[in-house]
């Protein structure tokens, strides 16, 4: 069974930093490209970051030079460094296999960016 838990999301100046975790199970890790997406009400989910199995990365254009989305394949864990963050990355952040999800999802992370 697929199980996604993400954490490290929280309230954070504009301008700040915070680094996401996505721990994993169910699943062989090593053989599938992961990513994080992102949602916030009323919109769309929007992919952000990928990683393929091999470790190479892509970004969206509206996240690409902050943030940094890495791998552990022995804590079968993906992380989401989030720099310069912006009001506009205000959202629920998401892991899931990429680009499209496991039919299973985690209950994600809330990223809050606000003065």
């Amino acid at each position: 069974q697929v199980q996604l838990v993400e954490s490290g999301g929280a309230l954070v100046q504009p301008g700040g930093s915070l680094r996401l975790s996505c721990a994993t199970s169910g699943f062989t890790f090593n053989i599938y490209n992961m990513g994080w997406s992102r949602q916030d009400p009323g919109k769309q989910r929007e992919l952000v970051a990928t990683i393929d199995a091999a470790g190479r990365t892509s970004y969206a254009s509206s996240v690409k030079g902050r943030f940094t989305i890495s791998r552990d394949y022995g804590k079968k864990s993906v992380y989401l460094q989030m720099n310069s963050l912006k009001p506009e990355d205000t959202a629920v952040y998401y892991c899931n296999k990429a680009p499209s999800g496991f039919d299973s999802w985690g209950q994600g992370t809330q990223v809050t960016v606000s003065v």
